[in-house]
């Protein structure tokens, strides 16, 4: 069982929507998560960017907690997407990560009913995206050097 969430205002906007500040902390945690932490080379911050609704999880003195990348359908797939999945150290092991894919899911479905949603989940985690309903689909692959596998959750 997770320990209670901390306090926590949730924040779902379109890139035109976020502060300079509240842009520059999701990408400083993206690359502190995925570049530093996971220690992978990748080009981060890309036009799927514009193409999304940001999901971010924040403290009451702006720590960010998590975030994850609403991809509108036929951008990285043809249905919509989610990705950029991240919770911060300052949140780990206190299930606000279990919230954030709640979230997210509840926000696509309701934005893209009937879709359903695609994802190209870390091997990893793959127990983790099936607990909010994913379904793994093909095999394994490798995507920046990092194993992978596709999932979808029918609409």
């Amino acid at each position: 069982m997770d320990p209670p969430l901390p306090e926590i205002s949730w924040r779902c906007a379109r890139l035109h929507e976020l502060s300079p500040l509240e842009l520059q902390r999701i990408h400083i945690a993206r690359q502190q998560v995925f570049a530093v932490e996971q220690d992978c080379v990748f080009q981060d911050a890309d036009e799927v960017d514009e193409h999304a609704t940001h999901l971010a999880a924040w403290r009451a003195d702006g720590v960010l907690l998590a975030y994850a990348r609403l991809v509108d359908p036929g951008v990285k797939y043809a249905e919509p997407s989610l990705g950029r999945v991240l919770t911060t150290a300052a949140a780990r092991g206190t299930g606000v990560g279990r919230a954030l894919v709640r979230r997210a899911v509840d926000h696509l479905t309701g934005a893209f009913p009937g879709q359903g949603l695609r994802i190209s989940a870390q091997l990893r985690l793959e127990r983790f995206y099936a607990e909010a309903g994913f379904v793994s689909i093909g095999e394994p692959y490798l995507e920046d050097d990092m194993p992978h596998i596709e999932m979808l959750r029918r609409g």
